[in-house]
């Protein structure tokens, strides 16, 4: 849900061009499977397609290879954070829920969206609530990154 919700933010803010999502999880135990028919069903409430999304499973070079790494829960966080390689690495990740002002000062914990896997449709929906109202705050950072970029680029 993440993934898609920023991706299509990203388009709304003219950065999709410039900024590439993607998700993983920190097993591949769901890898190669659809997204599920509950999160699909709540993105759809808000026109986002998600037919295409398909799980995957985190890869150590990622770390290298992406300027921001995005945990949605702190099991999540926890194992990124064991697997980095280097300070570098740790450096880049970040809870989703940090960029929600009203939480980005808050203990780790407190900032975790928990799976709704076992719970029902409005555990989605209250997932969708939490992974949007970070959001903005998400677009901001991104926002600034790519033009600190730009700048670099340009001399």
């Amino acid at each position: 849900m993440a993934e898609l919700m920023l991706a299509a933010a990203l388009t709304r803010e003219g950065l999709d061009g410039l900024v590439t999502v993607d998700s993983a999880g920190t097993t591949g135990y769901e890898a190669g499977r659809p997204i599920d028919p509950r999160a699909a069903r709540r993105l759809a409430a808000t026109h986002l397609p998600s037919d295409r999304h398909v799980a995957r499973e985190w890869r150590p070079r990622w770390f290298r290879e992406r300027d921001l790494i995005l945990a949605l829960d702190i099991d999540h966080y926890a194992w990124l954070s064991e697997s980095a390689p280097d300070q570098e690495s740790r450096n880049k990740i970040r809870m989703l829920r940090s960029f929600d002002p009203r939480l980005a000062e808050k203990d780790l914990l407190d900032q975790g969206i928990e799976d709704p896997w076992y719970g029902g449709q409005s555990d989605f929906d209250a997932v969708w609530h939490q992974i949007h109202a970070a959001l903005p705050g998400l677009l901001g950072y991104i926002k600034g990154a790519v033009l600190k970029d730009v700048q670099l680029q340009a001399g």
